[in-house]
This record gives C-alpha cells, sequence and structure tokens, in this order.
C-alpha cells in the first residue's frame, strides 16, 4: 500500500475547493483512496466530498493519503499535490 504525508497549504485547509478538486481526481482513480488526519483519526473515504469535510482538516495539519493498486503511486502524487496547493 502506498502513502504520502503532506502539510495542507490552502488558507482554508482541505475544504470547499481544495476538497472539491481532490475529490474529482480521486474519483477517477479504479482503487479505493483513503485520507486520515496525521495524527490517528479515523481513515475515510478520498473519494467523498462529505468524508473530506468532516476530517476538518485546517491549514498547516498533515494528512496522510493512502491507496493501493496498479497506478497508486501516481495517483498518490497528484493527490498529494493537490492537499499540498496554497
Amino acid at each position: 500500500m502506498g502513502e504520502r504525508k503532506v502539510t495542507v497549504a490552502a488558507e482554508v485547509g482541505l475544504h470547499a475547493r481544495p476538497a472539491a478538486t481532490f475529490v474529482q481526481r480521486a474519483k477517477k482513480a479504479p482503487m479505493d483512496i483513503t485520507v486520515t488526519k496525521s495524527y490517528g483519526s479515523e481513515k475515510v473515504n478520498g473519494k467523498s466530498i462529505l468524508a473530506i469535510m468532516a476530517l476538518d482538516v485546517k491549514q498547516g495539519e498533515t494528512v496522510v493519503i493512502s491507496a493501493e493498486g496498479e497506478g497508486s503511486e501516481e495517483v498518490l502524487d497528484e493527490l498529494a499535490a493537490i492537499a499540498a496547493t496554497p
């Protein structure tokens, strides 16, 4: 299973527009994608806008994005870039 630890840079955290962009890209992936805060919160479905927003990720917090399967490394790189975009 691949994973990326990313510090969220957007002023609004991983909410609204950044979350929508993240979820739109995640939905295109053929594998399951999970997201969790780095300090051990529950894993949520990376393809669900409500689940992502419910994590309440603020600017400067770190998330762990996980995926497993063919092509997961590329998808994880793209999702990490979205989460790290200011």
